[in-house]
């Protein structure tokens, strides 16, 4: 099972709000996910995200892969492999 760390989108339309969570590669965007790490709210100047450390490198080290955007949120957020 390959397993990713993705964006699932919520909110009203126009009006995007975005949940990180960890999730089958295979499901739908919005459908079933494992675990859920963290929040994303690109409608704010600057955007806000809240990711909890402790399992997003807990699933980084037992081999999720994040997506571009997830990576670049981690990347701001100082986590790493």
């Amino acid at each position: 099972m390959a397993v990713k760390i993705r964006l699932r989108r919520m909110g009203q339309k126009k009006a995007p709000f975005y949940r990180i969570v960890v999730a089958d590669s295979r499901a739908p965007r919005d459908g079933r996910c494992i675990d859920e790490i963290g929040t994303y709210n690109p409608n704010t100047d600057p955007s806000e995200f809240k990711i909890d450390e402790e399992l997003a490198k807990k699933w980084l080290a037992n081999g999720a892969q994040p997506t571009e955007v997830v990576g670049k949120l981690f990347k701001l957020a100082g986590i790493e492999k």
